[in-house]
């Protein structure tokens, strides 16, 4: 028998169980893009309401979501304010740039105690010199940053002060009820201080595909022409919103993730040459600083390999572990097995 791999690279790499594969082959379907597709509709319901907004729209992937709404709240020539290490900047193709045509405008530390101030120090005047800037993007939980959280109080000052300079604030949520979990608050906390929010149904919650994007009706509607220009528009895929829908009634089991990476990241810190970045993990992403050991993260993953323990890569030093649906307890004790080992 084969044994099973401990594939810590990612909550996307999780597979559809029994059930949601039930809930796939018996679902509801029609054709989406005539607003005919009874599972869809359901889904966009539901989404819209746990987000505390109008209307929601059902997507291929998170970044299609992102850049939806960078489409909708911006025009050609416009800046979009973002974190250099946000998911938009760092990982999704330049496609804000190339399709939207906006500039992307970093600020460094965005999602830090100091972001509000380096935001209100790098705000430009109205010059015909620069880019206008129309949108301001944050991500909650922050990917690069080690899951990190922006607490609602946080979220809320970034919004007023979007407000003041005449920004729309689009919420990169791929992980918001991570965040929700980890804060033990409402989700709606978290989505009131935002004009428009992506939320992945294929990390964290096991979804095979898909995500949404939510925000006013008019908003929704503008969105839903540029899914279509973007190749997004779909048929049947009930299929897919099945599973979408049994995916949110697993948000409770979110918080048995953030406990497996706390017994993660708590073993590896016994470990004298790893750094763990944060420490305590607040969700469920560890980042493990290897340079301690005088080893390359590179070269960290390939000696866990034929432990048959998967990470990757987040910096010539740095590692990332996820915990996710299909890693259970074992898995966290097979893989600090794993890690001792390959460690002098």
């Amino acid at each position: 028998m084969q044994k099973k791999i401990v594939d810590l690279r990612s909550d996307t790499v999780t597979l559809p169980g029994r059930e949601m594969r039930e809930a796939m082959s018996r679902a509801e379907v029609g054709d989406d893009v005539y607003g005919e597709d009874p599972s869809v509709n359901r889904l966009e319901s539901k989404a819209a309401a746990l987000m505390g907004k109008e209307a929601a729209v059902f997507v291929p992937s998170g970044i299609m979501g992102n850049l939806m709404a960078v489409l909708t709240h911006t025009s050609k020539g416009e800046a979009v304010i973002l974190d250099p290490d946000s998911h938009i900047y760092y990982y999704e193709a330049g496609g804000s740039s190339l399709i939207g045509g906006v500039q992307l405008w970093p600020v460094a530390n965005l999602h830090t105690p100091e972001g509000l101030e380096n935001l209100k120090k790098e705000l430009r005047p109205d010059d015909i010199h620069f880019a206008p800037a129309k949108l301001l993007c944050l991500e909650n939980t922050h990917n690069r940053k080690g899951g990190t959280v922006l607490k609602p109080d946080e979220q809320d000052a970034f919004y007023k002060l979007a407000q003041e300079k005449g920004l729309a604030l689009h919420l990169d949520g791929a992980r918001i009820f991570n965040a929700a979990q980890a804060l033990g608050c409402p989700v709606t906390d978290l989505t009131r201080s935002c004009d428009s929010v992506m939320f992945c149904l294929s990390k964290g919650l096991g979804a095979p595909v898909g995500s949404l994007l939510a925000g006013t009706s008019t908003f929704i509607e503008t969105a839903r022409r540029y899914r279509r220009l973007l190749g997004g528009g779909m048929r049947q895929i009930g299929i897919l919103a099945a599973a979408g829908l049994l995916a949110l009634k697993q948000i409770p089991l979110l918080a048995e993730d953030h406990r497996r990476a706390l017994k993660l990241a708590k073993g590896l810190s016994e470990i004298p040459a790893l750094e763990i970045l944060p420490f305590p993990p607040p969700t469920n992403i560890v980042i493990i600083n290897t340079e301690g050991l005088g080893m390359t993260s590179v070269d960290f993953i390939s000696r866990l390999e034929p432990y048959g323990v998967k990470a990757v890569s987040f910096g010539e030093y740095i590692v990332r572990m996820v915990t996710h649906l299909d890693i259970d307890d074992d898995d966290i004790e097979r893989a600090l097995k794993a890690v001792k080992n390959i460690c002098p």
